[in-house]
């Protein structure tokens, strides 16, 4: 109480002393904001300016020039399809960012009609299907040339992996796995590419990816299994164990949608975000001296996503190497701990 009634008689005379002082620190701060007002202002627009352009995300020059080409029709695409999407599904928010926008405004809010993922996307797309038409028309069983050979190496590693996870019957699914496996490494590598962004630094992406390897290996099952036979594979060896098995391996089952899609974004959306900061405090050397590293990151994230996935068709298809798979699935998961 002693201490307190000292700070408030002292607060008290600080008061009465600073009035002054303050009402003339009031008059020049009017002064000064009336004069800085215009520099606010443009600071303003400018910051305006800037989030027409991304909202202050980088947007590569490539993603600019195709919004700037086809931006107006999809947009206009849009606003029909959209807004109705946005509330019959209510899981994107309450209503579509463009709603009740012009395409200036839209553009200025920081959306781009096109997102920047796409066209990076789009972008592999186009790579991987020239490199492969070009690597066709070359092939060669007498004399072939060193990429034939690098690109061999992958192949059989695929399908190696292929036999012993799934069984004999695993290679019918090696045109879904390999292609993964080029899109995947492909998007990996665009990011160390200037001005360029990893279409699998975006969670969308990722998220897409893992949900067609989710649907086609339970497509699989079903299939070969038939409807009941893929729900009984849910329930366990143990009938009396069925009511806690059941619900929990539905639970872990759908659980691999978001292991597969966040290991896979977290991993190189990190990648990108080290690399871009190094490159800001010391933009030379140093970045080069990075790059084996992302490469590293590239090869190993697609490595883990195709293994798992052959791991879960193994999972879901009926030959004699089961017990295989599930061991392979264990190393697997000690190998993702020591990776990260």
């Amino acid at each position: 109480m002693f201490l307190l009634n000292i700070l408030q008689q002292h607060g008290e005379s600080a008061t009465a002393q600073s009035t002054p002082a303050i009402q003339q620190g009031a008059e020049a701060a009017a002064q000064h904001g009336a004069e800085t007002a215009g520099q606010v202002a443009q600071a303003a627009g400018h910051a305006a300016e800037a989030a027409g352009h991304g909202g202050g995300h980088h947007v590569p020059w490539l993603a600019e020039q195709v919004n700037h080409l086809f931006g107006p029709a999809v947009f206009e695409m849009q606003k029909t399809i959209m807004p109705p999407i946005y509330k019959a599904l209510k899981i994107f928010g309450p209503h579509w960012p463009g709603e009740g926008k012009t395409y200036d405004q839209y553009i200025a809010s920081g959306e781009l009609p096109i997102p920047t993922q796409i066209v990076m996307f789009s972008v592999v797309v186009l790579v991987a299907v020239v490199v492969l038409w070009v690597l066709r028309g070359k092939l060669s069983t007498e004399s072939p040339t060193n990429r034939q050979q690098s690109f061999e190496v992958g192949v059989e590693a695929i399908r190696g992996f292929l036999a012993d996870l799934v069984g004999p019957g695993g290679i019918k699914h090696f045109p879904v796995v390999m292609t993964f496996a080029i899109m995947i490494f492909l998007s990996n590598l665009l990011g160390m590419l200037p001005d360029m962004i990893s279409p699998t630094a975006n969670f969308n992406v990722t998220l897409a990816l893992a949900i067609t390897s989710f649907g086609y290996y339970n497509w699989i099952g079903i299939r070969e299994n038939g409807l009941w036979g893929h729900i009984k594979h849910f329930a366990g060896p143990i009938w009396w164990l069925i009511p806690l098995m059941f619900p929990i391996e539905i639970i872990s089952n759908m659980a691999r949608i978001l292991s597969l899609s966040i290991r896979l974004f977290g991993n190189i959306y990190g990648e990108e975000q080290v690399s871009g900061a190094v490159a800001g405090i010391v933009p030379w050397v140093v970045p080069a001296l990075l790059m084996p590293l992302g490469l590293l990151t590239a090869f190993l994230q697609t490595f883990i996503f195709v293994l798992l996935s052959m791991v879960y068709l193994g999972e879901v298809s009926h030959h004699d190497g089961h017990e295989h798979g599930h061991e392979t699935f264990g190393a697997v998961q000690s190998h993702e701990q020591h990776a990260h």
